[in-house]
């Protein structure tokens, strides 16, 4: 699927899958998911830039984009649970971001 995605579109998606294999996890079994996915692209970014080489596979070959898919998963699953949307609250992060550092970077 190559399709551009709104994130309500992944969150309905998510669902959709969650409903369909056995329901949602524990709130604090999907943050430890979203834990270990982060240690995975902590892993991934190491091999990435050369300071800890890959045991197994070839040197140039990366899965950062699968395991920054895999994070997205875990955390659209926890705003699932809470049932918050995450469109509506990325829009809030913008604009709180765009006050606080109107002049940060200037």
């Amino acid at each position: 699927m190559t399709e551009k995605l709104s994130l309500d579109d992944m969150q309905n998606l998510v669902n959709e899958w969650i409903q369909k294999h056995g329901g949602y996890w524990t709130p604090l079994s999907m943050l430890s998911a979203s834990i270990e996915e982060l240690g995975e692209i902590s892993r991934e970014i190491n091999h990435l830039e050369g300071f800890k080489p890959k045991k197994y596979k070839r040197k140039n070959e990366s899965e950062l984009d699968e395991e920054l898919a895999d994070l997205l998963f875990s955390i659209i699953c926890i705003a699932n649970y809470y049932d918050i949307n995450l469109a509506r609250a990325f829009h809030k992060i913008i604009a709180k971001y765009s006050k606080r550092d109107s002049k940060r970077f200037d």
